[in-house]
């Protein structure tokens, strides 16, 4: 009988990183408290109708439930408040996302603008439409930070 070994279905995503951004006119620590609360994304992505958290800071689990039915799960890797960035990846989700890693940090671009920006690098489960795939993730992150800049605007 063969001996189990250690093994992960997590594996990093591979393809090209689809960025948006948005500048405010606000400070960078304002902006940051608005996109930089992993738990906190409904105030700005108003697909979402709840999140709930599995514990707290690196390793916490943030489950997103969206208002047409699918759900979300995704990991927290690292956080850094002082630098104003985080990345996690989506461990589980029923929109065709077969593996999806995010970063968002923000930048001061002076006392009261700031800049969002949010990467994603996702591949789809049908990967017989990439482009459309693409097209979904862009539009959507697109769209989450227009609503931060009107937030804070």
């Amino acid at each position: 009988m063969r001996q189990l070994q250690p093994d992960t279905l997590i594996k990093n995503p591979q393809g090209k990183p689809l960025v948006s951004s948005v500048v405010t006119a606000c400070s960078a620590a304002n902006l940051w408290r608005v996109v930089g609360r992993f738990e906190g994304f409904d105030a700005f992505i108003p697909a979402l109708a709840r999140i709930t958290m599995t514990g707290s800071g690196v390793g916490s689990l943030r489950k997103k439930r969206f208002h047409d039915g699918n759900i979300v799960v995704e990991q927290l890797n690292s956080y850094d408040a002082l630098a104003m960035h985080m990345t996690w990846t989506t461990i589980y989700n029923t929109l065709g996302v077969a593996r999806l890693w995010a970063a968002m940090s923000v930048e001061s671009l002076g006392e009261n603008l700031a800049r969002a920006t949010w990467t994603i690098i996702a591949e789809p489960l049908d990967a017989g439409d990439k482009e459309g795939f693409e097209h979904f993730i862009q539009g959507f992150a697109d769209s989450a930070l227009d609503n931060v800049r009107r937030l804070l605007g």
